[in-house]
C-alpha cells in the first residue's frame, strides 16, 4: 500500500502549524515549525491569499496527515460518519480516533501515530487479550487494548511511557500503567478530542 515516505516536518510546515507526527521531537526545539515557520518549497515564504476550497482542502489534507489515512481509506471514513446519527464531522473525528493505531497512541504505547502504527502491524498489541494486526480496526466501548508479554519489555515501549505526561491520557481512555493495559470508557465527544482541525471545512469540501 502507498505511503507517504518524505519528511514529516515538511507536513507541518506547510501546514504552518505542529500536527506532532515525529513525536517527542515535536516538543523540542529541533521541531522543523520552530526553526522554519513558513512552507517547504522555493516559493514557501511567499504570502498568499487562500479561496474557500483551497481552504477546504488544507483541512482535509490535515485530518489525513494527523491519522496517517490515504485518499479513499479516508473517503470510506466520512461516508460512514454521514450515514451516522449526529453531526457528520464531529462523527468522522470519532471515528478516525478510534482506530486501533490511534487508541495506542493515545494510551502512550507509542511515541506517534507511526509508530503505533507498526506497533499493530508487527503482532505487538492484544485487543480482549487476542492479537490485532490491523491499524484501522474499530474499538469498541469496553475493549481492551493491551501489549503481548514478550513486547511489554521492550525498551522503545517503556521509554514511550515514561515520556507520556508530554500528551497525558484522554478522559475517554483508561491505563491501568501496571499491567501495561488500557481500556475504552466510551466514544470520544468533540470537545474531548484536542485535534486543530476544523471539521466543518471537510464536510462542505465533500459537499459540494
Amino acid at each position: 500500500m502507498a505511503r507517504y515516505r518524505d519528511a514529516l516536518c515538511r507536513l507541518c510546515r506547510r501546514e504552518g502549524e505542529k500536527l506532532f507526527l515525529k513525536g517527542d521531537r515535536c516538543y523540542t526545539d529541533k521541531c522543523g515549525v520552530e526553526r522554519r515557520k513558513y512552507a517547504p518549497g522555493q516559493h514557501g515564504q511567499k504570502r498568499k491569499k487562500l479561496s474557500d476550497y483551497a481552504m477546504q482542502l488544507r483541512e482535509k489534507q490535515k485530518a489525513k496527515e494527523i491519522y496517517g489515512v490515504l485518499e479513499n481509506q479516508f473517503k470510506r471514513t466520512f461516508s460512514h460518519a454521514e450515514s451516522m446519527k449526529g453531526v457528520a464531522g464531529s462523527n468522522l473525528l470519532q471515528l478516525l480516533e478510534l482506530r486501533l493505531d490511534s487508541v495506542v497512541y493515545r494510551l502512550g504505547f507509542a511515541s506517534n501515530r507511526r509508530q503505533a502504527r507498526q506497533f499493530v502491524l508487527h503482532g505487538h498489541v492484544t485487543v480482549n487479550e487476542r492479537r490485532v494486526t490491523i491499524p484501522s480496526y474499530r474499538l469498541r466501548t469496553g475493549d481492551i487494548i493491551g501489549l503481548k508479554e514478550a513486547s511489554r519489555k521492550l525498551n522503545i515501549i517503556e521509554e514511550n511511557i515514561a515520556k507520556m505526561e508530554h500528551r497525558g491520557l484522554p478522559s475517554w481512555l483508561e491505563m491501568d500503567i501496571n499491567s501495561l493495559k488500557g481500556k475504552l470508557l466510551q466514544a470520544p465527544e468533540r470537545d474531548e478530542i484536542d485535534l486543530p482541525v476544523q471539521e466543518q471545512l471537510i464536510v462542505e469540501l465533500y459537499s459540494k
